[in-house]
């Protein structure tokens, strides 16, 4: 039997109409939770339903299960299949409209995706809870948004009314997406900043930038030549003192596989001891984890400093 046919069962699609114009994951196998699925996650980006393969699967049980997805979600127009397993996750049309570049809708924002110009899509769903925990406690905030991709949470904490927000990444390709995603959201630019930076060879530009308020770090877990976690995530917690303000707070994720919270607690114990885990921020329940394996989002705030003043 193939693992296509068992998807059904376990999707969980929108239950209302409204919930239907909203990005989300309709399946994650990548959680090791579903024995056989392991290699598959549904992606809704209305209108685009994505399947995303991770190994290869029968031409024959893919048609089936897209004739499915179309028959369930009524303003479906295009599924496509990426092929995760081969280098360039190559994506494939398998029913409707080629549609490849659009803007999707998440708590309300709107955000610009490109499929099969990169392997990733330019939004990652799993991070819709930091992103929404970010619009609610941005407010009258200066933030700092490390390794911002295509500026999600800057979106987000403008729309909650930051006061600024400082945007740091490597790739001026994502930067300009995030630019974008700004303007997708009728949001001024006078507040946001773009920084195309290699963050670990400019603390001194970030201390000049300072002081923030609310510091966002969503490192990649390892980009050769650029990022390596294990070795580079204390190194951002040794400097916090130089950029962040007294009584600030921090949402620090981590994505790789391999590290629990306590990679991210005991170095910040070390590095950083005046800031005070306050909550872990779980991703959305589609994404069920059998090894805790999955993305970790953690929220300290400086009480140290907060009594001292």
């Amino acid at each position: 039997m193939s693992a296509l046919s068992q998807l059904p069962k376990h999707l969980q699609f929108p239950a209302t109409p409204k919930q239907l114009l909203q990005a989300q994951r309709l399946f994650h196998g990548r959680g090791h939770a579903y024995e056989g699925l392991k290699h598959v996650t549904v992606d809704w980006l209305p209108p685009v339903a994505l399947i995303t393969l991770y190994a290869p699967e029968p031409d024959s049980e893919i048609k089936v299960f897209a004739n499915y997805l179309v028959s369930s979600l009524p303003s479906c127009k295009s599924v496509q299949l990426q092929h995760r397993y081969e280098l360039s996750g190559p994506i494939d049309v398998i029913h409707g409209s080629a549609i490849q570049q659009f803007s999707i809708r998440e708590n309300n924002l709107q955000f610009h995706i490109r499929l099969g110009q990169s392997r990733n899509s330019g939004l990652f769903l799993d991070m819709h809870n930091g992103r929404k925990w970010v619009q609610e406690h941005s407010k009258d905030k200066r933030v700092l948004n490390l390794f911002a991709y295509t500026c999600g949470f800057s979106v987000a904490a403008i729309a909650g009314k930051a006061k600024s927000v400082v945007n740091v990444d490597m790739s001026s390709a994502a930067l300009n997406v995030g630019r974008t995603n700004h303007r997708l959201n009728q949001q001024s630019l006078e507040q946001v900043c773009f920084e195309k930076l290699n963050i670990f060879k400019s603390f001194g530009r970030l201390k000049k930038r300072g002081p923030f308020d609310l510091l966002i770090c969503d490192p990649p877990t390892f980009q050769k030549g650029s990022v390596n976690i294990i070795q580079d995530y204390p190194k951002i917690m040794r400097r916090l003192s130089q950029f962040m303000a007294p009584g600030s707070t921090l949402l620090l994720c981590l994505n790789a596989p391999e590290l629990g919270t306590d990679f991210l607690i005991k170095h910040m114990a070390e590095h950083a001891p005046n800031y005070a885990l306050v909550e872990e921020i779980k991703p959305p329940e589609v994404y069920v984890e059998a090894e805790n394996k999955g993305l970790k989002i953690l929220y300290f705030k400086d009480i140290q400093s907060s009594n001292d003043n």
